[in-house]
């Protein structure tokens, strides 16, 4: 009975991942575990479905846009994707509980604090024609980078997608924090871009997570939460061009907080 809700969850994280592209699976996995009591393996395996889904209609509706930067998107999923392979069978010798506290910890420490302490953020103006892409903004790839810049951005990009692959979220959760502070990327072409470099990430932890759990991945549950993630991920894109990148920042900072004091207490 109480699955019901998903859809109507699945709207407000279709929402917030869409607007801060981090993918869904921060606020997917607190919600299966807290509320439904599956254990973070379990929840991560719906989590990776979720995200492809999302993923691809969030980026479809940034296309529109034109605020994705596919070269960028498409560099990063080169070796998020393997990181991402690594920290799925990373969870296959670990325990639930431990799983869990990493989750709570590592949201707090190492993106809310950073981020919010940071007051440096690369601005963007948006063109009142902002359905034509005509962004002013600092960078739009990595195509005039210095070589040493790349490659942090790619290094830094693996260790994303092995915390996206442990811990069952989308690999936004530090793509977004990386194309912004190392790329000088504009929050709003950082989330965009994010977006669609989740969809090759999260499709191969999805079938690599169901290889490893296949009997623990409740894909009711996926479909429910994909009903509403898929609109949530609409709105999302929309509402984004209403808020400035330094709002969108702050609401990134606070919801990450959150839900990793929750996800501590707990699996403390």
């Amino acid at each position: 009975m109480w699955e019901m809700l998903l859809p109507l969850l699945g709207v407000l994280i279709g929402t917030i991942a869409a607007l801060t592209g981090i993918g869904g699976g921060i606020f997917i996995i607190p919600l299966l575990t807290l509320l439904y009591a599956f254990s973070p393996t379990n929840a991560a395996g719906i989590s990776f479905i979720v995200i492809v889904f999302t993923a691809v209609v969030a980026t479809l509706n940034f296309s529109k846009q034109k605020r994705i930067s596919y070269k960028t998107g498409l560099l990063l999923a080169l070796v998020t994707t393997p990181g991402g392979l690594l920290g799925v069978y990373m969870t296959t010798a670990m325990s639930a509980n431990m799983i869990g506290l990493l989750f709570g910890f590592f949201s707090i420490i190492f993106v809310a604090i950073p981020m919010s302490i940071t007051t440096n953020f690369p601005r963007i103006k948006i063109s009142a024609n902002i359905g034509s892409g005509k962004f002013e903004s600092k960078s739009s790839g990595m195509s005039s980078y210095s070589m040493n810049k790349v490659m942090l951005c790619l290094i830094l990009s693996y260790f994303a997608g092995i915390v996206s692959g442990l811990l069952g979220i989308g690999c936004g959760l530090l793509m977004v924090p990386i194309l912004i502070f190392v790329a000088d990327m504009p929050i709003h072409l950082a989330t965009a871009t994010s977006m669609f470099s989740m969809i090759f990430t999260s499709s191969s932890e999805a079938m690599q997570h169901y290889f490893y759990f296949a009997n623990q991945t409740n894909l009711l549950c996926a479909l429910l939460l994909i009903l509403g993630t898929t609109c949530g991920a609409c709105i999302g894109v929309y509402a984004s061009k209403k808020i400035s990148g330094k709002n969108l920042s702050l609401l990134f900072c606070a919801v990450l907080a959150i839900v990793g004091i929750i996800m501590i207490l707990k699996y403390i």
